[in-house]
């Protein structure tokens, strides 16, 4: 919540609280009377099992794809080092099991950098045709779908999906880290307001 919500919480702020395990509580200027949210260690035993959805925009996914990618080892080591030497942060990562494409989200000021210097990286693939293309999707949001409840809850995936389908929402790319705690979602910048208001109904949020 804090890499998403940076504008409330910056990760870089949290990581000593963290480490001497002290609690914090945000509150809201607006709303002096509400207790509003404790973060702690430990989950509180609160039987929602999502606790928020958090949305970051302005991003662009960076998609290299190309049937020469299969079973060469390295692909995706050059790819990240190549934008690392720009300096672009990157937020997401997904790449498919077949292995002929890799995608992953920066921010749309730094995607042009990023996609020059992997275009002359991959020059020689690209010349060959290993790699087909790299092209990037501008305006996308990443939600995050976030709960220390959903690991090991089946059907989370499920319901978060089956939420987005609903309104048909088109989901472009997903990530969820091996904690599962977290399910990353890229959508079109113009479906973030109804996705987060749908996915705060699907996991009883919206009256918290």
């Amino acid at each position: 919540m804090a890499y998403f919500g940076a504008k409330v919480l910056h990760p870089q702020s949290i990581r000593p609280v963290k480490q001497s395990n002290i609690p914090v509580r945000i509150l809201n200027t607006f709303e002096p009377d509400n207790p509003g949210t404790l973060v702690t260690k430990a989950a509180d035993g609160s039987a929602r099992t999502i606790k928020a959805i958090a949305v970051i925009k302005d991003l662009s996914l960076v998609i290299l794809e190309g049937a020469g990618m299969l079973g060469v080892p390295g692909v995706a080591a050059r790819t990240f080092g190549a934008v690392a030497r720009t300096g672009t942060s990157v937020l997401m990562i997904s790449q498919s099991s077949s292995e002929q494409s890799i995608c992953f989200v920066v921010p749309t000021a730094e995607v042009q950098q990023a996609v020059a210097e992997l275009g002359e990286e991959m020059s020689r693939e690209l010349d060959r045709h290993d790699i087909d293309s790299i092209w990037t999707q501008d305006e996308i949001v990443i939600v995050a779908v976030v709960g220390a409840g959903m690991k090991g809850t089946p059907g989370i995936a499920s319901q978060v999906f089956g939420a987005l389908g609903r309104e048909r929402i088109n989901v472009i790319a997903v990530a969820q880290g091996s904690s599962e705690y977290n399910i990353s979602i890229v959508i079109s910048q113009d479906d973030a307001e109804q996705a987060v208001r749908c996915l705060h109904e699907e996991a009883g949020l919206a009256e918290a």
